[in-house]
């Protein structure tokens, strides 16, 4: 059993550093007093899941393409699909490996795709790609990894609302961007918009839950 010199406890399980004070620790690891949880959900569904939705994602951008075909931006949608259907599986694999503030996370990632993007954009001569198509291509691509997240890894209650919240953020921004007329092609954001608010509402269905679990943070 490891030991904290500085809190003078030991401490059981194979922790590095105290849970109190994180000081490292010394001695030998022990046993873990808490029971091994399986896992709520399968990887092999998880995967399953991510394949199909990239599969339908790339699809419908070539029917898209078909259908709304502009030459100009070819190249700009091809490269918003392939960084959306990337930021959905690290979107989906950071929740699998339960880091801490998947949400947070998720914001941030989506930020610094879209900001290189932007970047991108500006530095070839700035024809629009960046916000007409890869920034509501990531957003949706990441509102649709949270749903995997929250329907496949059987999230609760709590994070639910975190999630939720988080749909609308990353619904808005291109509908911001959209609002002051900063995109060439408004289909993309007016999806992305839409798939927000869909994806919202699928979240909301457990109302009662919901409510009691903004109740209990909110102390109403």
């Amino acid at each position: 059993m490891r030991r904290c010199a500085d809190c003078s406890v030991d401490v059981e399980g194979d922790w590095e550093r105290c849970p109190l004070c994180a000081s490292p620790l010394a001695g030998t690891p022990g046993p873990s007093p808490f029971p091994a949880v399986p896992l709520s959900f399968s990887r092999r569904r998880v995967l399953r899941v991510l394949v199909l939705a990239s599969l339908a994602v790339v699809l419908a951008s070539f029917l898209a393409q078909l259908l709304f075909r502009h030459e100009d931006d070819s190249v700009g949608v091809l490269r918003a699909v392939w960084l959306g259907v990337s930021t959905m599986w690290l979107v989906v694999l950071m929740a699998v490996g339960k880091r801490r503030n998947v949400a947070k996370g998720t914001v941030y990632l989506v930020v610094v795709v879209g900001g290189v993007c932007a970047y991108w954009d500006y530095l070839s001569g700035w024809d629009g790609w960046s916000l007409s198509y890869a920034v509501p291509v990531v957003c949706a691509c990441a509102i649709a990894a949270v749903l995997i997240t929250v329907r496949v890894l059987r999230m609760e209650v709590g994070e639910h609302i975190v999630y939720s919240g988080l749909t609308v953020v990353l619904g808005l921004a291109p509908l911001v961007f959209l609002a002051l007329g900063w995109v060439a092609d408004p289909l993309p954001s007016i999806f992305c918009g839409a798939l927000s608010i869909a994806a919202l509402a699928l979240q909301l269905v457990r109302e009662q839950e919901l409510r009691h679990e903004l109740a209990k943070r909110l102390h109403l």
